[in-house]
């Protein structure tokens, strides 16, 4: 089982900064890509940005420029820096990982964080 734990949530002033960090852990497995998504109260969850074990990364038109998604593979860790946050950045952000077994098998697993409250005052 691999477990997804995000930290760095919170209430931050717009223009302000938040930094979000997903630590996955277990045994046996290797990331191929880790990411972070984004819900807000009647909105379907949205895809913010992604990067892959390779350094590849993707972001949403919404967050380009102002938003910056990093890893550190020995940890398994995704990091996501927010800088000139605005009000409808307001969601639930949840950590997401594509994984595989380090045994073999199947090649995409998929597990979610159980999300972190990002709020943004006007």
């Amino acid at each position: 089982q691999v477990h997804l734990v995000e930290s760095g949530g919170g209430l931050v002033q717009a223009g302000g900064s938040l930094r979000l960090s997903c630590a996955a852990s277990g045994s046996s497995f290797s990331i191929n890509a880790m990411g972070w998504y984004r819900q807000a109260p009647g909105k379907q969850r949205e895809l913010v940005a992604t990067i892959t074990s390779g350094g590849t990364t993707n972001y949403a038109d919404s967050v380009k420029g102002r938003f910056t998604i990093s890893r550190d593979n020995a940890k398994n860790t995704v990091h996501l820096q927010m800088n000139s946050l605005k009000p409808e950045d307001t969601a639930v952000y949840y950590c997401n990982a594509d994984y595989y077994r380090d045994y073999g098998g199947y090649y995409h697993w998929v597990t979610w964080g159980q999300g972190t409250q990002v709020t943004v005052s006007s």
